[in-house]
């Protein structure tokens, strides 16, 4: 059985990035707009591959990252619905400086270079959009490394239980419980967070028998958001 067609057209206009332009634009656009498909463990691309545009998620989840020489693998980010990510390398025309893969069966659009330059070159207003996704991005990027160098490990896991809220629960939320559902495997997080993958475990084992959450496999728990968010090791 075929997977049904993907609406290029009507995922492209959900996002700010392309809400505000004209229909003759938005059908330039998707013209050079290629639906791809991954199963889970599926790379889209390698270290040193070419850019030839950026893609958005639709559905799954992919990771960016690189091995160290000695050979282990440091995640950089993992990317969800509605994220898009190559921007910047496309803009440069260099090289893709980490790899992609996916982290589960995901399906992506890969919106055309070309396409994009064009876009630039006649809509002020785009190139606006395009910029501002991309400070919001180099933004997040300064905080992880701020993070990974003044934080301890278990701020770190506390600061990202905290923001991984469950789709029920108020944005940065700080008072009352809170579920998170972990949206990758632990070491995947581990990685995310600068840190071994038995850390990780005895941060998690730490804040376990001090009450402060409770883990069910990819579930977790937190009483009290207040109490875990004033704990220190």
């Amino acid at each position: 059985m075929q997977s049904p067609k993907t609406d290029i057209g009507a995922i492209l206009r959900q996002l700010p990035l392309f809400q505000e332009l004209t229909p003759e634009q938005s059908a330039h656009l998707v013209a050079g707009t290629r639906e791809k498909r991954l199963q889970k463990g599926e790379m889209l691309f390698q270290k040193g591959d070419k850019p030839r545009g950026f893609f958005l998620v639709v559905s799954g989840q992919v990771k960016l990252a690189f091995s160290s020489p000695q050979g282990h693998e440091k995640v950089v980010d993992v990317l969800g619905p509605r994220q898009t990510f190559g921007e910047a390398v496309m803009f440069m025309e260099r090289p893709y400086p980490v790899f992609a893969q996916a982290l589960s069966d995901a399906v992506l659009l890969h919106v055309g270079q070309a396409e994009v330059f064009e876009l630039l070159g006649t809509d002020p207003m785009f190139a606006r959009h395009m910029l501002a996704g991309l400070s919001i991005r180099l933004h997040a990027l300064v905080q992880d490394v701020e993070s990974y160098s003044l934080r301890s490990s278990a701020e770190r896991v506390i600061g990202y239980l905290l923001q991984n809220q469950g789709p029920n629960q108020g944005k940065n939320q700080t008072v009352g419980s809170l579920d998170v559902e972990l949206p990758t495997s632990k070491q995947v997080i581990a990685s995310l967070l600068n840190l071994t993958p038995e850390t990780l475990s005895r941060i998690f084992h730490e804040l376990s028998s001090a009450g402060l959450i409770v883990v069910q496999g990819k579930h977790v728990l937190v009483p009290d958001v207040a109490r875990l968010a004033r704990y220190q090791a």
